[in-house]
């Protein structure tokens, strides 16, 4: 079984992999002690399971059932209690607000046609569900709290630092990594006036 960051992960055919682009979140992760936090689109679960470390409780939510599976199943392995799953198109099955959110964006333009699709297409244009993400995601977030969102230079980063001002939240880009053709990008935003 693989190791990362020291979490044993079990893997899935058909569930998204830590690739570079969870590595870039999980170096940067800006969870702080007691932290109530987020993780959309959780896949495995690893982002959900490294805050858990420092949050006082985390929620974990995917749209891919096996998704959800596969991570309740990472956090019995890992020995993780303060972390919770559940299946939700984004936001649709959330409560409350949170100090941080986490969100890996899918990013290529298509539908999907399988599980693992849901993890990297992101409708017609490849934005459709980064831009729902950050029209909803204010709803969530408690008043200082940061949003990082990780995302390809494919769809736009500047459009996505514009979007989250129209949102009133304040991005900037917290680390990048190049791979093959695009630059990953983590954006780190806050509600206006809070440090990011």
């Amino acid at each position: 079984m693989p190791t990362y960051y020291g979490i044993e992960l079990k893997l899935h055919p058909q569930v998204y992999e830590p690739a570079e682009d969870t590595f870039l979140l999980a170096e940067n992760l800006a969870v702080r002690e007691g932290d109530l936090a987020l993780d959309v689109g959780t896949g495995t679960g690893l982002i959900a399971l490294l805050m858990a470390r420092k949050a006082r409780s985390v929620l974990g939510v995917d749209i891919n059932p096996l998704a959800v599976e596969l991570a309740g199943e990472n956090a019995r392995i890992n020995g993780i209690k303060n972390v919770e799953f559940r299946v939700s198109d984004l936001f649709e099955r959330v409560e409350g607000k949170f100090d941080i959110i986490t969100f890996n964006a899918p990013y290529l333009p298509g539908e999907p046609e399988e599980p693992i699709d849901l993890a990297l297409v992101g409708g017609e244009g490849g934005r459709e569900v980064l831009d729902r993400f950050i029209r909803e995601v204010r709803d969530y977030l408690k008043p200082g709290g940061t949003v990082q969102i990780v995302q390809s230079s494919i769809t736009g980063v500047e459009e996505t630092l514009r979007r989250l001002e129209e949102v009133g939240l304040m991005g900037k880009i917290a680390a990048r990594v190049h791979v093959f053709f695009e630059d990953i990008v983590l954006i780190n935003a806050t509600t206006q006036g809070g440090d990011v």
